[in-house]
């Protein structure tokens, strides 16, 4: 995790020549939309790429194949912060594509990647005749849902920098490495603190103090959490209790 920022590029591309196949659009989201029979050969996008800003017209949904995407809102006083980061087989721009309000955030690559883009009426005609996808982007939208009342509880409900620092570590490691100890983080320390509502400079004292305690360890973008309890602990989330020892049982 540096410190070192970039030049974001908007990428002004609204229209896509399709093709019929009968195959998803996407590998990475046949568990999601199985039906999805229009195919858009996928761009590669840099890192620093601007899919969308928020406030702008809804032209469409962006399919992530590869990469991850940052999503972000910002005040009028220029502070943003980041709400989640998408990974392949998520869908960008949902909510705004059927509602045909404005984006409501801005979607940036945040390494590059290979996304698929989907106009707006070319969706809708689609979803008018495959009811079976209409169940499916409900359940995706519920996600959506479940996933911004997290971040309102991460940011409204931690009472201390560290304590959100610490549930920021453990979210990342249950959502984008299967639980795993060893993250591979690709975000600033800056970009960090718009995750969790704090400055740059909280961030990296946090860590000190965080590597001081030996709860994890830093070398660039891979973090190791050294002691998952210890820092469960200072994020206020339960620990999983063992259940009780499974007692004999007769067989009739």
């Amino acid at each position: 995790m540096g410190s070192s920022r970039y030049r974001p590029t908007i990428v002004q591309s609204c229209s896509a020549s399709l093709e019929r196949k009968g195959e998803v659009f996407c590998n990475s989201l046949a568990s999601k939309l199985k039906v999805l029979d229009i195919i858009i050969p996928p761009v590669a996008y840099p890192k620093g790429a601007v899919l969308f800003m928020e406030g702008q017209a809804a032209c469409g949904i962006f399919a992530v194949c590869t990469g991850r995407v940052k999503l972000s809102t910002s005040s009028l006083e220029g502070k943003s912060i980041i709400l989640r980061i998408a990974e392949a087989g998520e869908l960008l721009g949902l909510p705004a594509t059927l509602s045909g309000k404005p984006y409501e955030v801005t979607a940036q690559v945040l390494e590059q990647a290979e996304i698929n883009f989907i106009p707006r009426g070319t969706f809708l005609r689609f979803l008018r005749v495959n009811p079976a996808a209409v169940v499916q982007v409900a359940q995706l939208l519920t996600e959506s849902h479940y996933a911004g009342h997290e971040v309102i509880q991460s940011l409204g409900l931690s009472r201390s920098a560290s304590e959100k620092l610490a549930r920021f570590f453990l979210g990342w490691s249950a959502n984008h490495a299967h639980g795993q100890d060893h993250l591979r983080i690709a975000l600033t320390q800056e970009e960090v603190g718009e995750v969790i509502g704090v400055s740059r400079e909280t961030v990296t004292r946090l860590l000190t103090t965080f590597k001081k305690k030996n709860l994890l360890t830093v070398k660039g973008a891979t973090v190791n959490i050294c002691n998952r309890a210890a820092l469960q602990n200072l994020a206020g989330v339960a620990q999983p209790r063992p259940g009780p020892v499974p007692q004999p049982s007769s067989a009739y």
